[in-house]
């Protein structure tokens, strides 16, 4: 048995085993429509199981740790550093994307004709049809049928719906523990399913990554290559730099957080998803002393509005399609991107596909054609998978931040987890 378990691999080898494969599959049976189907459904299955479970964790979790923390005014209070927190960070980012646009200038390296566009007619007609203002965004935090929220699968209107029924399960005080009772009995098994679901990753990554590579080709990349790097470079900085420097202002190491979510991230790179690490992260927060309380807010309103990694990727995608395009864009026209950037990204917050939705919304604003995104929407997938993984450890580094802020940490249970943790290495 010892035997056995020495080379047993951990998840997140298993997924990056799933992921060697999926490519190796995928450029095998490249335009392989059979293939392609039965990756994307495979992918899609492990997907759907996830997603199964995130909203009654999300409901569960929320629900007893704002019941136990019984005050509205601290559940605002953290609403509102949580918001300014986010607000901060993603406006850096946007800064950065463009920034390092600009110093590279890679767009004008780009031979357009070497390029094809692809269909983005669905992300045109979400972006016609989506919130575009931020006040049209904060009325659809309130759900007028909460089943309804539920089925459309809106974490907002959950989350919000959430700390007011634990509000109202604390006013109540015995009354309403048998419901806290419950609720923790869901969350735990809502949890062990989700360990369950783990086991299928491997194959839901293949699969996932499998279809990509057969629909594109790699050849496909090369004509977009610098882009890709470029990208990748930016978010690499972005985590260890500005997320490094954040974390150490308040006593955090960004090298601790990624030793511990390490799986979770390497879930997220694969699968290009957030929300299938949304149980883990909660779990995982818990286990590195933040209150579950603040966990279980944090998390779920960082799904839809701390994204930093589709800013990095907003700021790059526009500056670079300009140059492609050889358009100059002035200091002042790009202030008024990074402001429309802005204040469209939370507009379009929670929408599928938002980070296009969000680029198609913005940049003819500056004279950038919009048919200019289509020149990178084949390579989104790949880049997608990048900023998901920004978007996820930037997840993390806001619980703890917003945790120690409120005093809803405890230090010895962090640093015996993260020890833990360097130990399985």
């Amino acid at each position: 048995m010892k035997k056995f378990r020495a080379w047993h691999l951990s998840l997140g080898w298993q997924i990056l085993l799933g992921l060697i494969i999926g490519i190796a599959l995928g450029a095998l049976f490249y335009e392989n429509q059979k293939f392609i189907t039965i990756s994307t459904n495979i992918g899609d299955s492990f997907i759907n199981l996830i997603s199964m479970v995130v909203l009654p964790i999300v409901m569960s979790s929320l629900i007893v740790g704002i019941a136990n923390m019984g005050d509205l005014r601290k559940l605002g209070r953290i609403g509102v550093k949580t918001l300014i927190y986010f607000e901060v960070l993603s406006t850096i980012a946007f800064i950065i994307g463009m920034t390092v646009s600009n110093i590279a200038h890679l767009g004008s390296m780009v031979d357009l004709t070497q390029l094809n566009k692809t269909d983005i007619s669905s992300y045109l007609k979400t972006a016609k049809t989506s919130h575009s203002d931020i006040t049209s965004v904060l009325m659809s935090i309130i759900p007028t049928n909460i089943f309804e929220a539920l089925n459309s699968g809106d974490m907002l209107p959950v989350v919000f719906f959430s700390a007011l029924f634990g509000l109202g399960l604390a006013s109540i005080g015995e009354k309403g523990q048998v419901v806290i009772d419950f609720l923790n009995a869901v969350s735990a098994t809502m949890f062990k399913i989700t360990g369950w679901v783990m086991h299928v990753a491997p194959l839901g990554v293949a699969g996932l990554i499998g279809a990509t590579i057969a629909k594109l080709g790699l050849n496909s990349l090369k004509p977009l290559s610098l882009f890709i790097i470029m990208a990748y470079a930016t978010m690499i900085f972005f985590i260890l730099v500005i997320l490094g420097l954040t974390s150490r202002l308040f006593g955090f190491r960004i090298i601790d957080q990624l030793i511990v979510v390490k799986d979770e991230l390497i879930l997220a790179f694969t699968t290009a998803s957030s929300e299938v690490t949304l149980p883990r992260l909660i779990d995982k927060s818990t286990k590195l002393g933040v209150n579950q309380s603040i966990g279980s807010f944090v998390i779920p309103t960082g799904y839809t509005f701390n994204l930093d990694g589709s800013a990095i990727y907003q700021g790059l995608a526009a500056i670079f399609v300009a140059q492609a395009y050889h358009i100059h864009l002035s200091f002042s026209q790009q202030l008024t991107l990074l402001v429309v950037l802005m204040l469209t990204s939370k507009g379009m917050a929670g929408t599928p596909g938002a980070s296009f939705v969000v680029l198609l919304a913005s940049v003819g604003t500056v004279g950038i054609p919009t048919s200019g995104i289509a020149l990178i929407a084949g390579i989104d997938r790949l880049v997608d998978m990048g900023r998901t993984v920004v978007n996820v450890i930037g997840n993390m580094t806001a619980t703890l931040i917003i945790g120690k802020s409120e005093n809803e940490f405890d230090q010895t249970v962090h640093d015996a987890y993260v020890e833990k943790m360097r130990k399985k290495l």
